[in-house]
């Protein structure tokens, strides 16, 4: 019943920080050990995110991540699928985190990437305060939230590319309609004279149509 409601709540546009945070919400009550959750990104200029947390948690471990610049959610965002930790006191793979996140009390834990692209990183992270040997369905259950949660981001990013690219029409309309008042040309015509400004000088299109939008005063 609760994998049915994530779903559909996927299916109803919303912003995908709500999504995170019931995303991390589902993982603290579905997986047992699981005491808190977060989504981390990481920007393609290095910046760390924290979105949908279940408490300040696992904000706290992303800035030690950051500080040292190792640690499982990253190798989740950057790396590996999914990295299991059964218990952080004898975790090799990153000493200075794993030494760290044990002084704060966290134990183990379970990081998902959600998807990597030129731009953006992410992972699902959960975390425990207790060690713990992370069954085969326990995982299993994580990756499917981890699902959910790449499909919002998805989901966001098309809707923004959308948004964007109808920004840019209306933009591009404009301009056309400027210049062919200035010029005493066809809408055709307009929009060549656009096109080769544009060339040019190598600018985006929708910047020179900005431009000619921002003299028209």
């Amino acid at each position: 019943m609760r994998m049915a409601d994530l779903a559909r709540s996927v299916a109803v546009p919303r912003s995908s920080e709500e999504i995170f945070a019931e995303v991390s919400a589902a993982a603290v009550e579905m997986i047992p050990g699981v005491d808190a959750a977060g989504v981390l990104l990481i920007t393609k200029g290095g910046k760390f995110e924290s979105h949908g947390a279940t408490s300040a948690l696992p904000h706290e471990l992303d800035e030690l991540q950051h500080t040292l610049q190792e640690g499982p959610c990253m190798s989740a965002a950057l790396e590996d699928l999914v990295v299991r930790t059964d218990d952080f006191r004898s975790e090799t793979r990153w000493p200075a985190y794993s030494a760290a996140a044990a002084e704060i009390g966290v134990l183990s834990g379970l990081s998902y990437r959600l998807y990597t692209s030129q731009r953006t990183a992410g992972a699902l992270n959960l975390f425990g305060v207790q060690p713990k040997i992370w069954s085969p369905e326990e995982v299993t259950t994580g990756s499917v939230l981890a699902a959910h949660a790449a499909a919002a981001v998805v989901a966001h990013w098309q809707g923004a590319q959308l948004e964007s690219a109808l920004l840019s029409r209306d933009r591009i309309g404009q301009a056309k309609g400027i210049i062919m008042e200035r010029f005493d040309v066809d809408d055709v015509r307009a929009f060549e004279m656009m096109r080769k400004l544009s060339q040019d000088g190598n600018t985006p299109l929708v910047d020179i149509a900005q431009q000619v939008i921002d003299t028209r005063g």
